[in-house]
């Protein structure tokens, strides 16, 4: 019989040693690892937009006819979290701000040589990322709605196919894939030029993603009847792999796992989290909304409230187009960084150094807060019994 050695220590066995193998490892080694990362990155642009349609297109049908509703609950679910997020840090960071980062400086960290990889090889996907949720969509309800077998059938074979990659190539490359990031975070230093000058916004961030989460499960226990420290004790899987690969769309595979040991049902778990690893972005919320607050207060920027309501609103909403690679989510609020709260290209740089410093944080709030969505609309669905089942 083999000896099981699970994803969870891989993945905490491969974070020390990236961190530990920093320190002393020559800078040759690490490029190899680069090179290794940067590959198999391509790979998962590549793949995630297909694994979202296989995933995402049959659990959908398999719902039957109730799935517009679910996907309409999903969707008021995440929004409704997210906005939760932006609100509650933007009125504790107005609290806790002004005497945490007193004397703190604007000037950006000198930027160091990174090291690169030997070469690549380019992916790129056959698709957008937004453009495979919006296909899945269509095919999903098409198929519950009109019946389909040859189609539906056609589907589950794609599936299965997925779940062959997911399962033979990505989960036991993964480990790998978090050393080369840790690796290269260690060996470079960037990172901690950022961390002296945002320690303390870093540690109140923590903090809140920890109430955020608690609050999250809450509503969960509560809707289903279950404890939520233990929900949140079986997604710790799933929140130290997205504290490696920085991605939620990259972290599917270990989320969707995690979510059916906590009783979701196997084809509403296949059709909810893919679906709020666009959609759900509280973590990410959280992160750019206090950031964005605590750039403006050090540049001296005098933001009234209803300015940084209308940022929160709209960025809910311009984050689902961020691709599910790591830093997509600042990327895709530039723009309303500089439109909205007046931000300068002085700034917004700083937004991103400070935003890519804790990526790692705000991915694995919103990867484990996806089990809780997916628990309360598997509760719900449940005390819907047959109204739109099958």
């Amino acid at each position: 019989m083999k000896t099981r050695f699970g994803l969870l220590p891989r993945v905490v066995l491969a974070i020390l040693a990236g961190i530990g193998c920093g320190f002393f490892l020559p800078d040759w080694v690490t490029r190899i690892a680069l090179t290794f990362n940067a590959i198999f990155g391509q790979f998962l642009n590549f793949v995630i937009p297909l694994l979202i349609l296989g995933l995402v297109a049959p659990g959908i049908a398999d719902l039957g006819r109730s799935a517009g509703r679910l996907l309409a609950l999903t969707a008021a679910l995440a929004y409704a979290f997210t906005l939760i997020s932006g609100f509650g840090t933007y009125f504790a960071g107005r609290a806790l701000f002004p005497w945490l980062l007193e004397g703190a400086s604007t000037t950006l960290p000198e930027s160091t040589t990174a090291l690169t990889p030997y070469f690549t090889v380019e992916m790129p996907p056959v698709m957008g990322v937004m453009s495979a949720l919006i296909l899945a969509f269509v095919l999903g309800l098409g198929m519950a709605y009109v019946h389909s077998v040859t189609l539906k059938g056609a589907m589950d074979d794609f599936k299965r196919i997925i779940d062959l990659v997911i399962g033979r190539v990505i989960i036991p490359l993964l480990p790998f894939y978090i050393f080369g990031i840790f690796l290269s975070i260690t060996q470079s230093g960037q990172v901690a030029g950022i961390l002296e000058v945002f320690i303390k916004l870093i540690v109140v961030i923590f903090f809140l993603t920890i109430l955020l989460l608690l609050f999250q499960f809450s509503i969960a226990g509560l809707v289903a009847r279950k404890n939520p420290l233990h929900m949140l004790r079986v997604m710790l899987t799933a929140y130290l792999t997205a504290l490696g690969t920085q991605s939620s769309a990259a972290t599917i595979p270990v989320t969707l796992a995690q979510t059916q040991r906590l009783g979701v049902r196997p084809e509403l778990a296949s059709f909810v989290v893919p679906l709020c690893a666009t959609i759900h972005l509280s973590g990410s919320m959280m992160k750019i909304t206090a950031c964005a607050l605590a750039v403006s207060m050090m540049a001296g920027l005098q933001l009234p409230a209803g300015s940084f309501a209308g940022f929160i609103l709209l960025l809910a909403v311009t984050m689902v187009a961020a691709p599910g690679v790591p830093g997509g989510a600042i990327m895709a609020a530039l723009g309303l960084l500089e439109t909205m709260l007046g931000f300068d290209e002085t700034l917004c740089g700083l937004m991103i150094a400070t935003y890519i410093a804790m990526d790692s944080f705000g991915t694995a709030t919103n990867v484990t807060g996806d089990g809780a969505v997916a628990v309360i609309v598997d509760a719900i669905d449940r005390r819907g019994g047959p109204r739109g089942g099958k």
